[in-house]
């Protein structure tokens, strides 16, 4: 039997399961390893929020390489910010942090603006039922730039940063030192593998992976990784917060990619290098997946919203890993635009110009 304090008060489950809808978590980003006492974290009390001993966590999502110039669109992310959202509006309380107040204002006001997209549309008769579902919801989020603070009163921990395993593996052994023993730690990585990152901490079985996706809002799958390691009540725990904030979870081993990326990333360089070799316009390839294949967005569109540089990451980290595997192959010209930082959406330019 597990016990979660919440307010002043202890919730027993005969599962022997912990019910994160009633816990606190966090969820973390780190921006630069240099700021160590300037960063952010956002927690959720079930679980959520992103972290900094003061590590400098930001959001929860994709994020700029931290030895990076600094991207301010890319540090007040989309990526970054919704799972705070659908954890608060699930009803968790959510501690979200950055490296800057700056920052979290931004965050803030781009969590605001979704609710207000989001209560249109699900309220779109009760206007006033709309007003008091952001109301409350918001009541759920606050914002912090001191991360051990947090954690130290944080059930989960579901860290968000930029795909590099040397970054993250210092952000979650840092936590580590601070994190109550019960806490659980969950990566949101899309890319690396879990059992990595789990060898950062002393606490392998309490760790595993969420993997949500963009825009979480709407999307309602998250993918679930079991290392190993991770003990069967661990995962249990991750699969109960799953379903506690809307998501359908599903679940796979820890190998590269996990299932959805593992598909989709060579999936979308090979539409690259179909137009590095002229055999199509970027345009035409993104009509014929949409009308074609029935996808919402087409490789290029894609490609542009999740980031050029966490693509390049994805891809560079995964062929050199398996060098002969084609699929894996480097692009010239993703390499390119990245090194122009032009990295999509968040930058105003990628393989579209954005206004």
């Amino acid at each position: 039997m597990n016990s979660l304090k919440e307010r002043g008060r202890s919730v027993r489950l005969p599962s022997g399961r912990t019910r994160f809808p009633r816990a606190r978590p966090l969820l973390g980003a780190l921006p630069r390893l240099a700021e160590v006492t300037s960063a952010p974290v956002r927690r959720v009390s079930p679980c959520h929020g992103p972290p900094r001993q003061h590590v400098p966590l930001r959001g929860y999502g994709f994020k700029r390489h931290p030895r990076s110039p600094p991207s301010p669109a890319a540090a007040a992310g989309e990526e970054e910010r919704e799972p705070s959202e659908v954890a608060a509006a699930s009803g968790h309380t959510v501690v979200l942090v950055d490296q800057s107040d700056e920052i979290l204002k931004k965050s803030a006001k781009g969590i605001e603006e979704s609710l207000k997209r989001v209560a249109k549309k699900k309220f779109a008769d009760k206007p006033e039922a709309g007003a008091e579902f952001i109301e409350k919801t918001l009541k759920n989020l606050t914002t912090s730039t001191d991360a051990v603070t947090v954690v130290h009163s944080t059930d989960l921990v579901i860290e968000a940063i930029v795909e590099n395993q040397e970054i993250k593996n210092e952000l979650f052994k840092r936590l580590d030192k601070f994190a109550p023993e019960h806490t659980i730690f969950a990566s949101n990585t899309s890319s690396l593998q879990i059992t990595q990152l789990a060898n950062s901490t002393t606490r392998q079985d309490r760790f595993g992976g969420l993997h949500f996706f963009n825009p979480v809002p709407m999307m309602k799958l998250v993918e679930v990784i079991k290392t190993p390691m991770t003990s069967q009540k661990t995962f249990e725990s991750l699969m109960d917060f799953s379903k506690a904030v809307g998501k359908s979870p599903v679940t796979c081993k820890d190998t590269p990619g996990f299932i959805v990326n593992r598909l989709l990333v060579p999936y979308m360089m090979e539409a690259v290098r179909l137009f590095e070799r002229g055999d199509a316009s970027k345009e035409d390839i993104d009509v014929a997946m949409k009308l074609g294949a029935g996808y919402p967005m087409g490789p290029f569109e894609l490609l542009d919203y999740v980031g050029l540089d966490t693509s390049k990451y994805i891809i560079d980290g995964w062929h050199s890993l398996e060098p002969n595997n084609p699929l894996f192959a480097p692009s010239p010209l993703l390499n390119k635009l990245v090194k122009e930082k032009k990295l999509g959406k968040k930058t105003g330019e990628g393989f579209y110009k954005y206004k």
